[in-house]
């Protein structure tokens, strides 16, 4: 193993000793892993992304896919060839990510350029006592119409999951605007 000052670079029989070590279940041997190829991974990732922060956040999602996936590397092929393929993948998903981001955000920025109607002052009242991640969740399923799936994608989360949550959040913002309207919960079944 060479030392350089950007850290380790590992051969390829040394890279599949090292691998080997990790999937017996040697935490140190992941450490080294990680050593060897962050740097390289992270120029990698850069060169996609073109944005430092979204580069370092991928460096360590990346590192974590390895980790839980490293079952399902075949020894014979080149580590590194397999790591820059996850790298890559990766990478292409946060561009998808922030390519659907920004639409959505051109579309709430034109949304805001027209004038309000009576309506949209209410649902922008309904909208504030949301948390952005619920925010995020009504903007993208009803502006942007996206599936559950597809949510699921841009969120990380079960498509499963984000249905309960929205149908929570539905009622929420039902009874919200029925408070806000001056009927109390009661009075709205009495009716």
């Amino acid at each position: 193993m060479k030392r350089t000052r950007e850290g380790c670079f590992l051969d390829a029989g040394e890279a599949e000793q090292v691998v080997q070590r990790v999937k017996a279940g040697d935490q140190q041997a992941y450490a080294e892993l990680i050593k060897a190829y962050e740097r390289q991974m992270y120029t990698y990732c850069y060169g996609i992304l073109s944005n430092r922060e979204e580069a370092e956040d991928a460096l360590q999602n990346i590192f974590i896919t390895v980790y839980q996936n490293i079952g399902q590397y075949q020894a014979g092929t080149s580590f590194t060839s397999w790591l820059y393929k996850v790298a890559y993948h990766h990478s292409i998903d946060l561009i998808r990510k922030r390519k659907r981001w920004n639409r959505l955000i051109a579309s709430w920025k034109e949304h805001q350029q027209q004038s309000p109607q009576p309506h949209e002052t209410t649902l922008d009242e309904l909208l504030m006592h949301l948390t952005a991640k619920e925010r995020n969740l009504v903007m993208l399923k009803v502006v942007q119409q996206y599936s559950f799936e597809e949510i699921g994608q841009i969120m990380d989360m079960k498509p499963a999951t984000l249905r309960k949550k929205y149908e929570r959040l539905r009622k929420k913002l039902v009874q919200h605007n029925k408070t806000r309207r001056g009927i109390s919960h009661d009075e709205s079944y009495a009716k």
